[in-house]
């Protein structure tokens, strides 16, 4: 087989994984239940080699439904720990999907020494050898993990698309969805359901653990970026893709675990995200905040300049070093302020003074009112 063919199907493969987690983690996250996902990947394996005992299965629809169940439980049984009040939803599922996923590696070690599953395996994957299982269709070799995770990709697109409107009310507002008849629980159960299906598709090309970062990650990283949910579901998928091909690049690069790199490519997304979105971005924030403060400023200067307009103190007041020596700014922060208050023609030079124009005059009385509001409302913790 030629190496192009191999790429092709290594990167199809984790392209796969991140579309078909992309889909569903966007809902996940915004319906704030990142943790059940993460509950699901840990408690497939335990339904997987379940499965494999008692049916001997170690492929197929008896162990996508045994994996499936096991998630689901997982999730249920953090819910009922939670609702018994004897401990918080975080701790609830603090205490379930580790154990059940630690009594899954332990079977794997007691009863699968043969089975050709380890935890190697179960943690990360084996995605550059999904090539060595393939089947044939129209003539052209595809990995059977690939063709796994399309049609849980389809299926996902296809649940999406039916049931666009009722995800987004279910997500924002579970009582209107409750209200208008869309269910909201039987939909969440769903979308679990279907992120326990897609974990088990992605069990071979990266592993339960590392497929939380397809699921999680990229949907995050679009909700920092956009602003609709389309436009989340768009960033998260175009994230995980283009994670998909800078970790195989990296892996290939240093030798190193694909589907880890591959993972861990998804952080990129989340750190330019991070620094640079012009939402919620630490840059845009930065910016915002600065422009916050010399709002302050231009509205202290504003005020300075009205409170002394007019007085004996004029002269003295209402010039370039009273600014300096009475206000206690820095040379550098006075100018910046002053040519901000110029530019905005709130103020004028006359002279060496500085003086309000009428529109300068306007906002310094409302800054004095907003002054005046805060000064009359009772202080917390008064009489």
């Amino acid at each position: 087989m030629m190496p192009a063919a191999l790429d092709l199907m290594i990167l199809g493969t984790g392209a796969l994984v991140a579309l078909s987690g992309a889909l569903l983690g966007t809902f996940l996250v915004l319906r704030g239940q990142a943790m059940s996902g993460d509950a699901i990947s840990h408690a497939i394996v335990l339904g997987i080699i379940l499965a494999w005992m008692l049916t001997g299965a170690r492929a197929g629809p008896i162990v996508v439904g045994g994996a499936a169940l096991a998630g689901i439980a997982a999730v249920l049984g953090a819910q009922v720990l939670a609702r018994s009040g004897l401990m918080g939803q975080d701790s609830a599922t603090g205490l379930v999907f580790p154990a059940m996923f630690a009594l899954g590696v332990l079977l794997i070690n007691l009863n699968a020494r043969n089975l050709h599953l380890d935890v190697d395996s179960v943690l990360l994957g084996e995605i550059g050898y999904v090539w060595l299982n393939t089947v044939t269709w129209f003539g052209v070799d595809l990995p059977v993990a690939g063709v796994t995770l399309a049609a849980v990709t389809v299926v996902n697109a296809a649940f999406l698309a039916l049931f666009w409107k009722e995800q987004k009310i279910a997500a924002f507002d579970p009582g209107l969805a409750a209200a208008l008849g869309f269910r909201p629980q039987a939909m969440g159960l769903v979308l679990l359901t279907l992120t326990a299906m897609t974990a088990v598709a992605a069990f071979d090309a990266v592993g339960v653990v590392l497929f939380l970062a397809f699921l999680i990650v990229p949907a995050v990283t679009g909700q920092l970026v956009a602003a609709s949910v389309f436009g989340i579901l768009v960033v998260a998928m175009g994230s995980g893709v283009i994670s998909v091909g800078l970790g195989y690049g990296a892996a290939l690069q240093w030798d190193v675990s694909i589907g880890g790199s591959m993972a861990l490519a998804t952080g990129l997304g989340l750190g330019l995200a991070l620094l640079a979105s012009p939402r919620s971005g630490l840059v845009a924030a930065v910016i915002r905040r600065r422009a916050i403060r010399l709002e302050a400023m231009v509205a202290t200067l504003l005020t300075h300049l009205a409170t002394h307009e007019g007085t004996a103190v004029q002269a003295e007041e209402c010039t370039h070093a009273a600014l300096v020596d009475h206000l206690f700014w820095r040379e550098a922060r006075a100018q910046r302020v002053v040519l901000e208050a110029l530019d905005r023609g709130v103020i004028r030079r006359a002279g060496a003074e500085y003086a309000l124009t009428e529109a300068g005059r306007a906002l310094a009385r409302a800054a004095a009112r907003r002054i005046d509001r805060r000064a009359a409302e009772p202080r917390e913790g008064s009489a």
